[in-house]
């Protein structure tokens, strides 16, 4: 059997257990995810076991820090993914839900009804993790879907995979509803690609060059983001206290996730206070600095900064610091140099915590507190499927109701059209 053909097979297979799926109720799907969380813990060492093979492999092949980071499963893994299927069991299923019903001139009676997607393909590196994350929420959410993982973690993903799909012949959903691509040749992921008429949408997750190979190849729409260069203002009016905290946890607490700071922008009316407790503390923790002029001014020791830093995501203990005149020039740094992600305002300015709302246009603005809860689980998404920088069809971190879509429901008593 070619590629071709068992990437053909999956996706049919796929397409078939959406249609059983999403005529499920609720509590079908809530009793599912369950068994699936508890198999996790259940199974745990096997999932430790299996994944210790993958780090082995990733170390013997030079993989960086980072990527074996968001490689390796602990305990406290296993825990956070079986978590992850309680929770996305406790939140309301959005499938079925009406919403905006009125009453037209003619009689009629017009709503929209949230519907599955139908099957997702999701396509991503290194983090096992993502494999529980992304069945719990399609099948919550009444999808079916299609994983394919990288080839450092397939160990852990065949394991991960397995025990779900074994939980899944207990009960009404389809075990084929969650697939995994047993191969890791580069052809199945362009033959999963080129499937649109069996697939409704493509996830990417992992490192810019990935999403954009799979852009490139994709006859399937895509939900992207290409990199998280994140900034953070600290603005005049700062509590400089809250500043230091946030910005040290923003940058160092997981440095190697698309939501740490890589840029932090600092007011000039406060830089020369500010900036040496900063650095103090980035030294602590082993960061390097990079600045613009006017932060060397202050800080001499540190590297000096090139325009390719502004636009770096560096997925390391790194930081590129630059002085700015005021509010206006840290949005203006923001829209040029941003990719959308993620930005934060350190300010006891009302005023001005409002307008960096306002005309940040990033998917995820926060005043007064970390880039790092820029999670689906930290926003009560229960689980995230990832984050889309692109406004068409979600925007930010995305749940459940981003991995479904609305219809027209219509309701009348014999209304036709003149």
């Amino acid at each position: 059997m070619t590629i071709q053909s068992q990437i053909l097979g999956i996706a049919q297979a796929a397409k078939k257990a959406a249609s059983t799926l999403c005529r499920l109720a609720a509590e079908e799907k809530n009793l599912a995810l369950r068994g699936m969380g508890a198999a996790l813990l259940k199974h745990g060492s096997f999932l430790m076991e299996e994944n210790a093979r993958d780090v082995v492999l990733a170390s013997e092949k030079g993989l960086s820090a980072a990527m074996i980071d968001r490689l390796t499963i602990k305990e406290a893994t296993i825990q956070a993914m079986a978590k992850g299927f309680e929770e996305v069991a406790a939140l309301p299923d959005p499938v079925g839900k009406v919403s905006s019903m009125q009453r037209r001139p003619n009689g009629l009676l017009v709503g929209r009804m949230r519907i599955p997607l139908g099957v997702i393909g999701i396509i991503y590196e290194s983090r096992p993790n993502v494999t529980a994350d992304a069945a719990a929420l399609c099948i919550k959410s009444g999808n079916a879907v299609i994983l394919r993982g990288g080839s450092e973690a397939i160990h852990s993903n065949l394991a991960i995979a397995g025990i779900l799909q074994e939980t899944l012949k207990r009960g009404p959903i389809p075990e084929t509803a969650i697939q995994l691509i047993p191969m890791t040749d580069r052809e199945a992921v362009y033959e999963l690609l080129q499937l649109e008429e069996w697939i409704d949408v493509i996830i990417p997750r992992g490192g810019e060059e990935l999403i954009r190979a799979v852009v490139s190849q994709s006859k399937i729409p895509v939900i992207k983001h290409y990199k998280g260069v994140c900034h953070i203002f600290v603005d005049e009016n700062a509590d400089l206290d809250m500043a230091l905290k946030i910005c040290v946890n923003a940058k160092v607490q997981r440095p190697g996730v698309c939501n740490a700071m890589e840029t932090l922008l600092v007011h000039q009316a406060i830089a020369a206070r500010f900036l040496p407790l900063m650095a103090e503390k980035y030294g602590d923790a082993g960061v390097t600095l990079r600045g613009c002029p006017q932060a060397r001014a202050i800080l001499p020791d540190i590297d000096p900064a090139t325009e390719q830093d502004w636009h770096e995501e560096y997925l390391n203990l790194v930081l590129s610091i630059r002085v700015v005149e005021g509010l206006d020039a840290a949005m203006d740094h923001i829209g040029k140099y941003g990719s959308l992600h993620t930005e934060a305002i350190i300010t006891e300015s009302y005023a001005h915590a409002q307008r960096f709302l306002n005309e940040v246009q990033s998917s995820t603005v926060l005043v007064n507190a970390s880039t790092r809860f820029s999670d689906g689980f930290e926003l009560g998404l229960g689980a995230e499927i990832g984050i889309s920088t692109t406004k068409l069809h979600a925007y930010g971190p995305m749940g459940l109701e981003e991995l479904t879509t609305s219809k027209f429901i219509i309701y009348g008593n014999g209304q036709v059209r003149t």
